[in-house]
């Protein structure tokens, strides 16, 4: 069969089939680049790292860029580009950093808990009415997170501190993109994300850059296409699937990150990270399904899920 007819016979199925197959694509390289980071971030500096991801995605993104331009340029909330390109920079640099400190597991289930500060920042953002089962799905969640941190016992970890601030500024950016995609074009957010967080990561990369071997850089190169291909794929996921569906079914990277914890780094999770990680998943799926049944989408959305922002 030539790759045209399997392109065909794939696009002739059911679409939240194809939202689901596209979705697992999707988590198998959002997992691959994490254990990718994690690679370099043995020699590298995580603001090296994510300085060069950035290069590489506006090479990519270019053409895209400079075909809308000035307008891909204007925005009618400047201050809303700031608040939404501050968190994302957050969010990926304390998220890289958990990423290579951590075992994956415990740094992609932490990453989970973004659902409960969508919750949150939805209030404060968007004026947003919650009920109190999603409170009390928000208070389980945290529980979870809780027993993954376990704050004052000999069992704490600061890096775990890190991935939980990295997971609320993505929880953050979530519903900020929300709120700016009702005025600003989606090349816009996407044109002063790539440029301006890699500008604001340029002067710390400059200073922390040690040279790079061959292996390294192609690890580098590879992070970034491989942020842009999972990317894209998530977009197409969930243009095709129901979100709500999708969302429950992306959390099958705590498996893929286990796995790659296990066979690339001889790390498993030990029984608070399993028990933490089922209560965060089972809540946030909860939340995802209320916010189906509101039909709100924001826990569920593609942005802002994985280090797509």
């Amino acid at each position: 069969m030539t790759f045209s007819e399997q392109k065909s016979k794939f696009l002739a199925m059911p679409d939240n089939l194809k939202g689901i197959a596209t979705i697992l694509v999707a988590a198998i390289g959002f997992s691959t680049m994490v254990a990718l980071i994690k690679f370099a971030g043995q020699n590298l500096h995580v603001t090296q790292i994510l300085f060069v991801r950035q290069l590489v995605m506006v090479v990519i993104v270019a053409p895209a860029i400079i075909s809308h331009f000035p307008e891909s340029l204007k925005t009618s909330r400047l201050d809303l580009q700031i608040y939404r390109i501050i968190g994302a920079t957050i969010a990926m640099l304390f998220g890289f950093y958990a990423v290579i400190h951590m075992p994956l597991a415990d740094a992609t289930a932490i990453g989970f808990a973004k659902s409960f500060f969508v919750t949150i920042a939805a209030i404060l953002i968007l004026k947003e009415k919650v009920g109190p089962r999603r409170w009390i799905a928000v208070i389980i969640g945290f529980f979870g997170v809780i027993l993954m941190v376990r704050p004052g016992t000999d069992g704490f970890n600061i890096i775990s501190v890190y991935a939980l601030i990295g997971s609320a500024s993505a929880g953050l950016v979530m519903v900020i993109i929300r709120k700016l995609s009702q005025t600003d074009s989606p090349t816009t957010i996407l044109t002063y994300q790539a440029i301006v967080v890699g500008i604001l990561v340029a002067i710390p990369a400059w200073y922390y850059w040690k040279s790079p071997t061959m292996n390294e850089w192609m690890l580098l190169i590879a992070i970034g296409i491989i942020s842009y291909g999972a990317q894209m794929l998530n977009v197409y996921a969930y243009k095709w699937g129901e979100a709500s569906l999708l969302a429950s079914i992306d959390y099958i990277r705590l498996l893929y990150s286990t796995a790659f914890g296990y066979f690339l780094f001889a790390q498993l999770p030990g029984p608070y990270t399993w028990i933490g990680s089922t209560i965060i998943i089972a809540a946030s799926i909860y939340t995802i399904q209320r916010e189906r049944r509101h039909k709100q989408n924001l826990a569920s959305s593609p942005e802002g899920r994985g280090y797509t922002n």
